[in-house]
């Protein structure tokens, strides 16, 4: 099971990241848990400075922009 977190306040950009990493994970057939990580104390935990963010299996994928959905594959892969 892969472990995805969206790092972000909720904004707009936030939402579409989820959005486009919840169609790439689906598309691929991947099992995964999504959390949202909305407390800005834990940013730092990764090391983000701009959200939002992806991070999977603990690794930060992406920061402070929404991929297309073939990069977000990418990424997730």
């Amino acid at each position: 099971m892969t472990k995805i977190q969206i790092l972000g306040s909720g904004c707009t950009k936030c939402h579409r990241l989820t959005e486009v990493t919840e169609q790439a994970a689906r598309e691929m057939g991947l099992q995964y848990e999504l959390e949202k990580v909305t407390d800005v104390l834990r940013y730092a935990d990764f090391g983000v400075m701009f959200t939002p963010a992806l991070v999977v299996d603990g690794v930060v994928k992406l920061s402070g922009k929404v991929p297309t959905l073939d990069e977000a594959k990418r990424l997730l892969a």
